[in-house]
């Protein structure tokens, strides 16, 4: 057990239960630390914009990056939940695998999924990540973010397949026709081998970028042109999630 994280944590603790900024003497006192190191953690959460300092007195108290980090977790628990009906819709419409993701950085984070019926099906976990270059839902929500958010991937792009895009012209190129068409179509797997998916963004109350739905199978069943027909599929499950987390394009 890591015991200076766990005296950070019970710190943080302290601080978020405190009406007002504390001293370092007294978080001392109450956590039964030293003055020294109470002055070490405090110097830590500072540096990594947990902590700010409150003058004159030198007290401490916390930023919101709690609350930032919080709301994210909340909002994603929620939005897990809104999507589920709209999920379940498009299973059944395209009796293929379904997931949910968000972008975290430079990766997408699967959020939910719902399997596919058949046996051979495109494999993914709840909690796992993907490079955001290569899968559909990352590519449909970067096309909603500005564009030097892609040079983040400038030099880092691994290839996993033969048709990963590995530079960052090729990116761009993808995200043009994401924006272009409304959805995001990789036909051929770029993060793994042999899986075609569609993609489209979900956009929040206030137009924002809220995550990604997307449906995804082996590309030995799903042709390109079978790919393009389901594509409208996808992007209605979008809208539906979309209006049902507040969002009103005519607003």
């Amino acid at each position: 057990m890591d015991k200076a994280f766990i005296k950070g944590l019970r710190l943080i603790e302290a601080l978020s239960l405190s009406d007002q900024p504390r001293g370092v003497t007294d978080l001392a006192n109450e956590l039964e630390l030293t003055k020294s190191n109470v002055h070490r953690l405090l110097a830590t959460l500072i540096s990594q914009g947990y902590v700010r300092q409150v003058p004159p007195q030198s007290h401490y108290a916390l930023t919101t990056r709690i609350w930032e980090l919080g709301s994210h977790v909340i909002r994603r628990m929620d939005l897990t939940q809104i999507a589920r009906p709209a999920m379940i819709r498009l299973a059944e419409q395209t009796g293929e695998t379904v997931h949910l993701s968000v972008l975290d950085g430079s990766d997408v984070v699967y959020l939910d999924k719902i399997e596919s019926a058949h046996h051979i099906r495109a494999h993914t976990s709840v909690g796992a990540r993907a490079p955001a270059y290569t899968v559909a839902t990352g590519k449909a929500m970067l096309a909603h973010m500005p564009d030097d958010y892609l040079d983040r991937f400038d030099g880092r792009m691994v290839r996993y397949t033969d048709t990963t895009r590995t530079t960052l012209a090729e990116l761009r190129e993808d995200i043009r026709l994401a924006r272009e068409q409304g959805h995001a179509l990789v036909p051929e797997g770029e993060w793994r081998e042999g899986i075609a998916a569609c993609a489209c963004a979900v956009l929040n109350r206030s137009g924002e970028l809220a995550g990604a739905i997307g449906m995804s199978g082996p590309d030995s069943r799903i042709k390109r042109k079978q790919l393009k027909e389901i594509a409208p599929q996808v992007m209605q499950a979008a809208r539906a999630i979309s209006r049902a987390l507040g969002y009103n394009p005519r607003d």
